[in-house]
């Protein structure tokens, strides 16, 4: 039998991460909602198909807020993350996160680049703060 395809949710402390987890259950394939201090060793035992990494209430620049470990890109899984969670990606990664002044909520435009080959099919995208809602 072959084995189950699971998607780890990385809990960033998100009030929807249960809502991307029901998602991702809804596509028929098994999601596990996981805290955000899993050491990557944890995560490379569960053989997870991809991972996501939710958003939750931090800024990256925040004393003590939650990291990602650098470590957990080298394996090789695909790795999706969502506000706080795609910030932290960034700055594990080496990237820089800047600051605005204040937080943004709601909708957001994202227009995809034409030669993205992750969203070359896509129009223009509304993103949510709250997706799914």
């Amino acid at each position: 039998m072959p084995e189950q395809s699971l998607v780890l949710v990385v809990d960033f402390g998100a009030q929807y991460a249960q809502l991307i987890a029901r998602r991702v259950r809804q596509a028929r394939v098994y999601s596990e909602i996981v805290p955000s201090n899993i050491s990557v060793a944890d995560i490379a035992a569960k053989k997870p198909t991809a991972i996501i990494l939710s958003g939750g209430p931090s800024s990256v620049y925040e004393e003590g807020a939650p990291k990602v470990d650098p470590a957990l890109f080298a394996l090789g899984i695909p790795i999706f993350g969502i506000c706080y969670g795609f910030q932290a990606m960034a700055q594990a990664l080496g990237g820089r996160v800047d600051q605005t002044g204040h937080r943004e909520y709601g909708r957001t435009n994202f227009n995809a680049s034409q030669s993205s080959k992750l969203f070359a099919s896509l129009p223009t995208i509304q993103c949510l703060d709250e997706p799914w809602r």
